[in-house]
């Protein structure tokens, strides 16, 4: 069985051979435990996912290594400000402090140029489930041009400069998926942190009004070109599972043990696929192996069935052992092998 074909069954709820592997490495593991150790997790436990990164155009305002102390300016002309390597900073001095600065921001125009046959030659030329590049986000986007304070205010109090910011953050963000929608990948992706550690950032009801009907846009986009949808998102998200399902999310990353796992279950298992993870605030940085072995357990028995429906991944930062990173692997082929 392909990389892809694993994928798509798990996806589809059809009988994958295993559950599919995908890694975000964040930069700090390297600079902590060197290239020879992440080297060595991706020579044993080879990922099934990649994603395209040809045909399209470098931004033109980025500018610096967000992942390094310092400044840098990202492909919308923010500026983040990090004070720690191998993580990204944060926005402090947002483009748009006020309204009379609303048609100060542009959209990178040029990300919208995008070679399709030098994309569709890439995904020929691989086995593995291929992500789109131009991945979605408009609530967090909307926090770095206006800041996040800025952000909660408006929300609240609806003023008509919000809904027209909004407006042209989805409009790049809906062109660009109906552009990648039409090349061969596998999956187009939105990443929006929704969740504080308890509860969503905002309440279900605005969520529904603002963003639910922009991700149905998403959702529509995707399903017209045959490709899947993949969702981020950080936080206790549990509120909005059944809404995500609705409007076509094929497979949701979230911070699982951010919440009660047969909650979870009972909302949306068997109706839309678990892209991961495993606790990376506790168990992956403070765990044993032991301590992860039993978190991949309880995942694979709350979300996993031999039909497919979850993927094992999660992230390997800085503050994770390498240890820890290979037993996430290893039991995952250990518990999923005893379900087949």
């Amino acid at each position: 069985m392909t990389s892809r074909e694993r994928v798509y069954r798990t996806l589809e709820f059809t009988g994958p051979d295993r559950a599919p592997r995908d890694l975000w490495a964040l930069p700090g593991a390297v600079h902590t435990h060197g290239q020879a150790a992440m080297d060595e997790i991706e020579r044993r436990w080879p990922k099934d996912f990649v994603q395209a990164t040809v045909g399209r155009r470098p931004p033109l305002r980025a500018k610096g290594d967000p992942f390094a102390p310092g400044e840098s300016v990202d492909e919308w002309g923010c500026v983040f400000e990090n004070a720690s390597h191998g993580v990204m900073g944060q926005v402090k001095h947002p483009q748009m402090d006020d309204w009379s600065k609303l048609d100060v921001v542009k959209p990178p125009e040029e990300l919208l140029e995008v070679d399709a046959d030098a994309v569709n030659a890439f995904c020929r030329q691989t086995d593995k489930f291929v992500f789109g590049s131009g991945w979605a986000r408009p609530f967090e986007r909307l926090q770095f041009i206006r800041g996040t304070e800025n952000v909660l205010m408006d929300l609240a109090l609806n003023p008509a400069e919000l809904r027209e910011l909004l407006s042209r953050i989805h409009a790049f963000y809906r062109t660009q998926f109906e552009i990648w929608a039409k090349t061969d990948v596998d999956a187009l992706v939105i990443m929006d942190d929704w969740g504080s550690q308890q509860s969503l950032l905002i309440s279900p009801r605005q969520w529904r009004e603002w963003f639910k009907p922009l991700y149905a846009e998403y959702g529509e986009i995707a399903r017209s070109g045959g490709k899947k949808l993949f969702m981020h998102s950080d936080g206790y998200i549990l509120d909005i599972y059944e809404d995500l399902i609705e409007v076509g999310v094929d497979a949701i990353n979230s911070q699982l043990f951010c919440m009660d796992l047969a909650a979870v279950r009972e909302r949306a298992f068997g109706k839309i696929a678990f892209w991961g993870e495993i606790d990376r605030q506790q168990i992956l940085p403070h765990g044993t192996p032991e301590d992860v072995r039993a978190a991949v357990a309880a995942v694979v028995k709350h979300l996993w069935s031999p039909a497919g429906g979850a993927i094992a991944q999660f992230e390997f930062s800085g503050d994770t052992p390498p240890a820890n990173a290979h037993a996430v692997y290893e039991a995952w082929d250990e518990w999923t092998r005893q379900t087949q």
